[in-house]
Protein backbone atom coordinates (compact mmCIF):
# COMPACT_ATOMS: atom_id res chain seq x y z
CA UNK A 1 0.00 0.00 0.00
CA UNK A 2 1.61 3.34 -1.22
CA UNK A 3 1.89 6.32 0.51
CA UNK A 4 -0.66 8.97 -1.22
CA UNK A 5 -3.11 6.23 -2.56
CA UNK A 6 -6.79 7.10 -2.51
CA UNK A 7 -6.95 4.09 0.16
CA UNK A 8 -3.91 4.54 1.59
CA UNK A 9 -5.79 6.25 5.01
CA UNK A 10 -8.08 3.02 5.83
CA UNK A 11 -4.79 1.02 5.49
CA UNK A 12 -3.45 3.39 8.12
CA UNK A 13 -6.59 3.47 10.32
CA UNK A 14 -6.43 -0.42 9.97
CA UNK A 15 -3.03 -1.00 10.81
CA UNK A 16 -3.50 1.41 14.14
CA UNK A 17 -6.29 -0.37 15.41
CA UNK A 18 -5.58 -2.77 17.95
CA UNK A 19 -9.08 -4.36 17.96
CA UNK A 20 -9.95 -7.79 16.43
CA UNK A 21 -12.68 -6.65 14.78
CA UNK A 22 -13.85 -2.94 13.32
CA UNK A 23 -17.30 -2.31 11.52
CA UNK A 24 -17.94 0.75 9.84
CA UNK A 25 -20.67 2.32 7.94
CA UNK A 26 -19.78 2.99 4.17
CA UNK A 27 -19.77 6.91 5.52
CA UNK A 28 -17.42 6.16 7.95
CA UNK A 29 -14.87 4.48 5.08
CA UNK A 30 -15.43 7.15 2.71
CA UNK A 31 -14.88 10.12 5.19
CA UNK A 32 -11.42 8.32 5.87
CA UNK A 33 -10.36 8.37 2.27
CA UNK A 34 -11.48 11.36 2.09
CA UNK A 35 -13.88 11.04 -1.12
CA UNK A 36 -16.60 9.13 -2.30
CA UNK A 37 -16.58 4.93 -2.86
CA UNK A 38 -17.66 3.82 -5.87
CA UNK A 39 -21.34 3.51 -6.40
CA UNK A 40 -21.01 -0.06 -6.25
CA UNK A 41 -19.56 -0.24 -2.87
CA UNK A 42 -22.76 0.07 -1.46
CA UNK A 43 -24.80 -1.86 -4.20
CA UNK A 44 -22.35 -5.01 -4.26
CA UNK A 45 -21.14 -7.02 -1.93
CA UNK A 46 -18.41 -8.02 -4.15
CA UNK A 47 -16.54 -4.61 -4.18
CA UNK A 48 -15.46 -6.12 -0.73
CA UNK A 49 -14.28 -8.43 -1.67
CA UNK A 50 -10.76 -9.78 0.32
CA UNK A 51 -8.20 -9.74 -2.63
CA UNK A 52 -4.27 -9.89 -2.16
CA UNK A 53 -4.38 -9.44 -5.59
CA UNK A 54 -6.10 -6.52 -8.31
CA UNK A 55 -8.72 -4.10 -6.44
CA UNK A 56 -6.91 -1.37 -4.69
CA UNK A 57 -9.38 -0.70 -2.10
CA UNK A 58 -8.83 -4.57 -0.69
CA UNK A 59 -5.08 -3.79 -0.22
CA UNK A 60 -6.00 -1.69 2.22
CA UNK A 61 -7.65 -4.30 4.53
CA UNK A 62 -5.84 -6.87 2.97
CA UNK A 63 -2.15 -5.05 3.61
CA UNK A 64 -3.38 -4.21 7.15
CA UNK A 65 -3.79 -7.70 8.13
CA UNK A 66 -7.66 -7.76 8.25
CA UNK A 67 -10.08 -9.45 5.72
CA UNK A 68 -13.93 -7.93 5.27
CA UNK A 69 -15.68 -10.45 7.74
CA UNK A 70 -19.33 -9.07 6.82
CA UNK A 71 -21.01 -6.51 4.71
CA UNK A 72 -24.54 -5.58 5.48
CA UNK A 73 -25.65 -3.30 2.31
CA UNK A 74 -29.15 -2.40 4.26
CA UNK A 75 -27.41 -1.03 7.10
CA UNK A 76 -24.52 0.50 4.64
CA UNK A 77 -21.82 -1.06 6.99
CA UNK A 78 -18.90 -3.53 7.14
CA UNK A 79 -17.25 -5.75 9.33
CA UNK A 80 -13.33 -6.19 9.51
CA UNK A 81 -11.84 -9.13 11.08
CA UNK A 82 -8.28 -9.35 12.00
CA UNK A 83 -7.20 -11.91 10.06
CA UNK A 84 -5.31 -15.10 11.39
CA UNK A 85 -4.34 -18.53 10.19
CA UNK A 86 -4.90 -21.39 11.83
CA UNK A 87 -2.85 -24.53 11.69
CA UNK A 88 -3.21 -28.26 13.60
CA UNK A 89 0.10 -28.78 14.75
CA UNK A 90 0.76 -32.57 15.34
CA UNK A 91 3.32 -34.05 17.51
CA UNK A 92 4.66 -37.92 18.09
CA UNK A 93 6.40 -39.21 20.95
CA UNK A 94 6.15 -34.90 22.16
CA UNK A 95 7.52 -33.89 19.37
CA UNK A 96 6.55 -31.82 16.55
CA UNK A 97 5.51 -34.11 13.34
CA UNK A 98 7.32 -31.68 10.65
CA UNK A 99 4.57 -32.00 8.08
CA UNK A 100 3.60 -29.59 5.45
CA UNK A 101 1.15 -27.75 8.00
CA UNK A 102 3.86 -27.32 10.84
CA UNK A 103 6.73 -26.31 8.84
CA UNK A 104 4.64 -23.34 6.39
CA UNK A 105 3.50 -22.34 10.27
CA UNK A 106 7.40 -22.59 11.74
CA UNK A 107 8.26 -20.40 8.74
CA UNK A 108 5.38 -17.77 9.44
CA UNK A 109 6.25 -18.23 12.78
CA UNK A 110 9.93 -16.82 12.09
CA UNK A 111 7.86 -14.04 9.33
CA UNK A 112 10.31 -15.35 6.78
CA UNK A 113 9.57 -16.05 3.10
CA UNK A 114 10.05 -19.10 1.34
CA UNK A 115 13.51 -18.18 -0.07
CA UNK A 116 14.45 -16.83 3.41
CA UNK A 117 13.58 -19.91 4.80
CA UNK A 118 15.64 -22.39 2.84
CA UNK A 119 18.88 -20.69 3.81
CA UNK A 120 17.81 -20.65 7.43
CA UNK A 121 17.43 -24.22 6.84
CA UNK A 122 20.54 -24.87 3.92
CA UNK A 123 18.44 -26.12 1.49
CA UNK A 124 16.41 -25.02 -2.02
CA UNK A 125 13.71 -22.66 -2.40
CA UNK A 126 11.68 -25.54 -4.19
CA UNK A 127 12.28 -27.88 -1.41
CA UNK A 128 10.62 -25.42 1.19
CA UNK A 129 7.76 -25.09 -1.53
CA UNK A 130 7.69 -29.26 -1.92
CA UNK A 131 7.43 -29.25 1.78
CA UNK A 132 4.68 -27.17 2.17
CA UNK A 133 2.78 -28.62 -0.37
CA UNK A 134 2.94 -32.20 0.49
CA UNK A 135 5.33 -32.78 -2.59
CA UNK A 136 7.69 -35.09 -0.04
CA UNK A 137 8.64 -34.74 3.65
CA UNK A 138 11.79 -33.37 4.81
CA UNK A 139 14.41 -36.72 6.18
CA UNK A 140 15.04 -37.21 9.72
CA UNK A 141 18.23 -35.39 9.97
CA UNK A 142 16.29 -32.21 8.58
CA UNK A 143 13.26 -33.19 11.51
CA UNK A 144 15.73 -32.54 14.24
CA UNK A 145 17.01 -29.41 12.73
CA UNK A 146 13.90 -28.12 12.04
CA UNK A 147 13.34 -29.01 15.38
CA UNK A 148 16.61 -27.15 16.50
CA UNK A 149 15.47 -23.93 14.43
CA UNK A 150 11.87 -24.44 16.28
CA UNK A 151 13.48 -24.62 19.75
CA UNK A 152 15.70 -21.46 19.15
CA UNK A 153 13.02 -19.39 17.36
CA UNK A 154 10.74 -20.28 20.59
CA UNK A 155 8.04 -22.02 18.32
CA UNK A 156 6.36 -24.42 20.79
CA UNK A 157 2.91 -24.44 19.27
CA UNK A 158 -0.10 -26.53 21.97
CA UNK A 159 -2.74 -27.93 19.99
CA UNK A 160 -3.50 -25.05 17.02
CA UNK A 161 -1.17 -22.83 16.63
CA UNK A 162 -2.25 -19.03 15.18
CA UNK A 163 0.82 -17.29 13.88
CA UNK A 164 1.81 -14.07 13.75
CA UNK A 165 -0.21 -12.04 10.70
CA UNK A 166 2.02 -12.26 7.81
CA UNK A 167 2.09 -10.84 4.09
Amino acid sequence: MKPGSKYYPLYQRLSQTEADTLTLTIDEVEAQVNGQLPATARLKTSWWANRSKGGYQSQAWVKAGYRVAQVELAKQRVTFKRFQAEYKIQREAGDIKWDQVAIRALRLHMNLTQSQFAETIGVRRQTISEWENGVYAPDRSTMKHLGLVAEKEAFNPVGNYIPPTAE
